[in-house]
């Protein structure tokens, strides 16, 4: 179904990015437990730039929907042919949607997340936000175009790498992820791949220093840590963080075998299903044809216990990451996305 036409009156804050933060430094090695390992940092306001309305967009086609609004493709009347963007229309307005809209101007910044370029309010006072269209959509239909094949190591290494310096930024800005899979992963044809989808992210801290406890009882479910299966599960930064770091690891490791790695013969497990199996079952079992690095770095992420999970800081640092040929894995990613277009 399309998206409700736009208010012609809807006016958008509009907000220029920052220079992007270089990656935190590594550490030198990786060690089974640590502290939390972001510094938070202040969260400075958007400066204002030009008005920009939603009645200057026009629509070129429909991208998606979900249960709480949809996805359109959009261009800016005038423009060039290739300005194009996505935009993404709640249906009404909703707590869960200004939580989004928050994040991404508390996160702006990094190019490893999907750049939002303004954020409107519609007639109703629903939210609507601009954002860069990656044009090759996203690494799970990546790997539906693959027939499942997965990803060579090479490839896997530089998504690792833009994954973690991804959440590194949203950790440090107070944010946790809590939908991190692949479908969540968009791709564009320059061989880039951005986080995107953050309409189930929390806040863990909306001032430097603060720290909060929210809800990680959200997101996907096959892609859910055990403790997120607790009732009302609840987790300050540390816990929130290492859910986030839960969800990379199930989605490298699918990434790599080309199927769910949780029940993964089974067509549409349900929530009783899964949480048996991710809470009272062993982690999934990285295939024998992968690497030590590899098979070392989706360990890390996959210890049942959060504590003893490897934060981001010290996955940046693994072998599997931080040894890898930058050159050959980016042409490595950019030669199966543009392959899959």
């Amino acid at each position: 179904m399309a998206a409700a036409a736009p208010s012609p009156q809807s006016n958008a804050v509009v907000f220029q990015l920052p220079t992007p933060r270089a990656a935190p430094a590594p550490h030198a090695m990786i060690r089974p437990c640590a502290a939390p390992h972001e510094m938070f940092r202040p969260f400075p306001a958007a400066p204002a730039s030009a008005e920009l309305k939603l009645s200057d967009l026009d629509k070129v086609g429909d991208l998606g929907e979900g249960a709480c609004g949809t996805v359109t493709k959009v261009r800016l009347r005038g423009g060039s042919s290739s300005a194009v963007f996505a935009l993404k229309t709640a249906y009404y307005p909703d707590p869960n949607a200004e939580e989004e809209a928050e994040v991404l101007r508390r996160t702006s910044g990094s190019p490893h997340l999907v750049r939002c370029h303004a954020i409107f309010r519609g007639a109703a006072g629903e939210p609507a936000m601009l954002l860069e269209l990656m044009d090759a959509g996203s690494l799970g239909r990546v790997l539906l175009a693959r027939r499942r094949a997965g990803l060579p190591e090479p490839a896997l290494a530089e998504v690792a790498s833009r994954c973690l310096a991804g959440l590194a930024h949203l950790h440090s800005r107070g944010v946790a992820h809590l939908d991190f899979k692949p479908d969540n992963l968009l791709a564009n044809s320059r061989g880039d791949v951005k986080i995107g989808d953050f309409s189930e992210s929390r806040i863990f801290s909306r001032t430097p220093g603060e720290r909060l406890e929210v809800s990680i009882a959200v997101g996907s479910t096959a892609y859910m840590s055990p403790e997120r299966f607790a009732p009302d599960a609840r987790a300050g930064p540390r816990g929130a963080c290492a859910a986030d770091v839960w969800g990379l690891g199930v989605t490298v490791l699918e990434l790599f075998s080309g199927r769910r790695p949780i029940l993964p013969d089974v067509q549409r497990p349900s929530w009783g299903m899964l949480m048996e199996a991710i809470c009272h079952g062993e982690p999934p079992v990285v295939p024998e044809s992968a690497s030590s690095s590899l098979r070392g770095f989706v360990t890390a992420c996959l210890q049942k216990d959060p504590r003893r999970r490897g934060t981001v800081a010290q996955l940046l640092a693994h072998p599997f990451v931080a040894r890898r040929d930058a050159g050959a894995s980016r042409r490595a990613l950019r030669e199966i996305i543009l392959e899959t277009m």
